[in-house]
């Protein structure tokens, strides 16, 4: 049965009416009984109107939950699918991983027994890190420190500027090319000279012309290792010998590997640390010839730098770097000795640049 739902004015205006018959009517019991059916059954269908109404509404709510329910599961899921997704990705990336690893072992061979303290293996271009040893422990890195020197040198940029020696360039500890106050040399004269030879006073002049003084330029050098988010580096001086005072300075086999990155983008850098000899020429005509005091440029057809240094709470450093078949790769050899330095940094880059 369809039940059509009443208007209340309606139904307000039937019992109306029937009170007013019943109070005006006729005394007949067989009209009352009419009046009185029809009252009741005009309720009835009231009461059955509202039962249906609130059926319905509970029909609705049930619907409602029914659908939220439903968007509920649908959404977990969606959320489960996509987690699925992700762990298979991850799966197949580790796979793949594995897969490569094995495949650079096989055409590496086994890691080269190395006798440094300190060092790590780097890919520039990807970061990944091919081989590593105690590369966060802070220490010295002796005269490495001159690739940051260089490397802010390179980015003040006019290399072919003329630096006039002063006395405080030459007041330094071997190893020193003997710079005389008064001699006039270009930016790139001097910045070739000590990354090939490593002279102290040239670093030293260098700094001075660049911020002033060495102290403001090792600040200067402090800040740009902390644009490049390093925090296991602090320098004194542009050249990395030990502090008269209690303050020496220190980096990491990480950190030094960063420097080494951001120089190596750097192509008058480059294009010195690759030069196994350089003549330096003097204001008064005569020249003094130097060699490169990385021997693996050499020894291995495949390095082309970059810095050598040495100090006794250093050791024997050394950081290389060298490119085959596409491939480049950045050695960093710290805590090493007198003939175990360029054992190791020739065979980790070699067995690096493999694969």
């Amino acid at each position: 049965m369809i039940f059509r739902r009443q208007s209340p004015h309606l139904h307000r205006a039937l019992l109306a009416g029937l009170f007013c018959a019943s109070i005006t009517g006729c005394d007949d019991p067989k009209r009352e009984q009419q009046l009185q059916w029809r009252e009741e059954e005009v309720e009835a269908k009231a009461a059955s109107i509202s039962k249906r109404e609130k059926e319905f509404s509970a029909e609705k709510q049930m619907i409602a939950q029914a659908k939220a329910d439903i968007a509920a599961r649908e959404a977990a899921v969606e959320q489960l699918k996509k987690k699925l997704e992700t762990q298979l990705a991850d799966e197949i990336e580790k796979t793949k991983k594995v897969r490569r690893e094995i495949e650079i072992k096989n055409l590496r061979g086994s890691i080269p027994q190395i006798s440094a303290g300190r060092c790590i293996v780097i890919d520039p271009e990807t970061d990944d890190v091919l081989f590593e040893k105690n590369p966060d422990q802070r220490g010295a890195i002796a005269s490495t420190t001159k690739i940051m020197t260089g490397l802010l040198v390179v980015e003040a940029g006019d290399l072919d500027k003329i630096v006039t020696i002063e006395l405080a360039d030459t007041q330094c500890a071997p190893v020193r090319i003997g710079l005389k106050v008064g001699e006039q040399y270009t930016r790139r004269q001097l910045l070739t000279a000590m990354m090939v030879k490593s002279s102290n006073d040239i670093a030293q002049a260098l700094a001075r012309d660049n911020a002033g003084s060495w102290p403001a330029f090792a600040q200067k050098m402090d800040d740009r290792a902390r644009r490049l988010g390093l925090q296991n580096t602090h320098f004194i001086n542009p050249h990395g010998l030990p502090s008269l005072t209690d303050e020496d300075p220190y980096s990491t086999a990480r950190d030094l590997a960063v420097i080494a990155k951001e120089a190596d983008k750097q192509p008058d850098i480059r294009a010195i640390v690759k030069l196994q000899s350089y003549k330096f020429m003097k204001p008064d005509g005569k020249s003094i010839d130097l060699a490169n005091t990385n021997r693996v440029l050499r020894t291995a057809s495949y390095c082309d730098g970059m810095k050598t240094g040495f100090t006794e709470a250093a050791g024997y450093c050394l950081v290389a770097t060298g490119e085959r078949n596409g491939r480049r790769r950045i050695v960093v050899i710290l805590n090493d000795s007198h003939d175990g330095v360029w054992r190791d940094a020739q065979a980790l880059l070699d067995w690096a640049l493999k694969a």
